[in-house]
């Protein structure tokens, strides 16, 4: 090999290597130093806690800013706050609230050229993509387990939540199934006060509707869009000492509690586990992606789920 040969290669290898350098430099450029929101009216429920968390520890590895906003249950907030932020200039806002409830806020963030992303949220044009677990299919799994434990027959307890999409959506699809067994009746629709998480008022409402149904086998199944009432109306159920009547119980969400409880073997059976840190980084990485400039393929992004029974419990 030539001299000159060896000097060219030398030039070219050195110029290879600023070259990836700076493109090194550049992918992470647009990420670092960011300023993103995250606002929520539900921070006192135990799943968003965890998508939070897990977006802030993907953010913090980008070097980002991050503002938490809580507005504790008050969704009308939400709106003001987003507006806020639209003066301020922050690079990207993720909701975790209906789109449909804050649509003053996404205007004031298009005004302002801030991407919008939901976190669990609900589909809207003006947001970007909203990252979540597939309702449709979680309600579906659930909802199918109580009506074959029960045997096609009986009357069912629902506890829903249509204020928020992501939970309207599998109350709608448990209606769907139950509709398609004659011999199940839905003997209450319940939407409990979630200001606190949920459980108490669960319990509450449930007490009362043991009360009037004293007879046993009068409730065959207690159907719950998430973990939080299903867990209050195990406690109602307990509390009444009607354990033994064999009331099937299921929720969503696989939190902590309801994996003990499932795990324990009692009334509560089965549960669908959301990949919650899965949704927050999946979130934060969906956001990366659009501020680093690509355009997004799809507006809805599905993190994997898992059917939680007493057999996987504790795993």
């Amino acid at each position: 090999m030539t001299e000159i040969t060896r000097r060219g290669m030398a030039r070219g290898l050195a110029g290879l290597t600023l070259a990836t350098a700076f493109a090194t430099l550049g992918s992470t450029a647009f990420a670092a130093g960011e300023k993103v929101a995250v606002i929520t009216p539900y921070l006192s429920q135990p799943g968003t806690q965890f998508y939070v968390e897990a977006f802030q520890a993907r953010a913090a590895e980008l070097g980002w800013e991050v503002n938490v906003i809580d507005t504790a249950g008050d969704v009308a907030a939400v709106i003001s706050r987003m507006e806020d932020l639209s003066t301020q200039g922050v690079d990207a806002i993720v909701l975790n609230v209906d789109p449909a409830q804050v649509g003053a806020g996404l205007d004031a963030a298009a005004a302002a050229n801030i991407p919008v992303f939901g976190m669990d949220a609900g589909a809207d044009p003006r947001i970007k993509a909203n990252i979540t677990s597939n309702g449709y299919a979680m309600a579906a799994e659930t909802s199918v387990y109580v009506a074959n434990r029960i045997g096609g027959a009986g009357n069912v307890v629902m506890f829903v939540f249509d204020a928020f999409p992501p939970v309207q959506v599998r109350g709608a699809i448990a209606d769907a199934v139950f509709k398609n067994h004659p011999d199940i009746t839905v003997l209450d629709r319940v939407t409990p006060d979630v200001s606190d998480g949920g459980i108490a008022d669960s319990r509450a409402k449930m007490e009362a509707i043991l009360a009037a149904n004293p007879e046993p086998g009068s409730i065959k199944a207690v159907w719950a869009a998430w973990d939080q009432p299903a867990l209050g109306a195990l406690q109602a159920i307990e509390a009444a000492g009607r354990q033994g009547e064999g009331i099937v119980i299921t929720g969503i969400d696989a939190n902590p509690q309801a994996r003990e409880a499932i795990a324990a073997g009692g009334n509560f059976e089965a549960t669908v586990a959301q990949d919650f840190a899965g949704i927050g980084t999946t979130t934060a990485d969906t956001v990366a992606r659009v501020l680093g400039g690509e355009t997004l393929k799809a507006n809805v992004i599905y993190v994997p789920t898992k059917l939680v029974t007493s057999a996987n419990a504790k795993e």
